[in-house]
């Protein structure tokens, strides 16, 4: 099977955000690449479960502002602290990209996703919107627990 390798940049939605978190990077990758404890540190997310390894074709299950979610790991660089995930959800088609650098004695932690489908054409401001509110708070989240977790 044949995987995205970036986001749809063409998609109507694309949304774009970066946070500075002071934490050593393998910290903060393992953090966010340890899906399953996600439900600690991440509110919004009342359930997470990987099957399988972190690995590209496996699969994981989630649940946040009451929709679950079936999510396929398209790419895992380690070495480059790059995941991304993606898949159809309740009429939308997503692509997820995270990318986690070092910055001096921080992390830069930039999330990109781009949705496309009939839900999108429908309402694109207000799920533009959600999602840029969602990825918001998902990487104050990270860096909460991040920097929690350094000191």
């Amino acid at each position: 099977m044949t995987y995205p390798t970036a986001i749809d940049e063409n998609a109507p939605v694309v949304a774009d955000h970066s946070i500075r978190i002071a934490a050593p990077l393998e910290r903060v990758w393992q953090l966010h690449t340890d899906i399953a404890s996600w439900p600690a540190w991440q509110h919004a997310i009342t359930e997470a479960r990987l099957d399988g390894p972190l690995a590209p074709g496996s699969t994981f299950h989630w649940a946040t502002a009451g929709l679950t979610i079936d999510s396929t790991i398209y790419a895992v660089d380690a070495e480059r602290h790059r995941i991304l995930w993606g898949g159809p959800a309740h009429g939308i088609t997503g692509v997820h990209e995270w990318t986690f650098t070092e910055d001096g004695d921080r992390v830069v932690v930039r999330t990109r996703e781009s949705w496309a489908g009939a839900p999108i054409d429908a309402d694109r401001d207000n799920l533009a919107a959600a999602l840029d509110d969602s990825l918001a708070s998902w990487l104050d989240a990270l860096k909460k627990a991040a920097e929690a977790a350094a000191q």
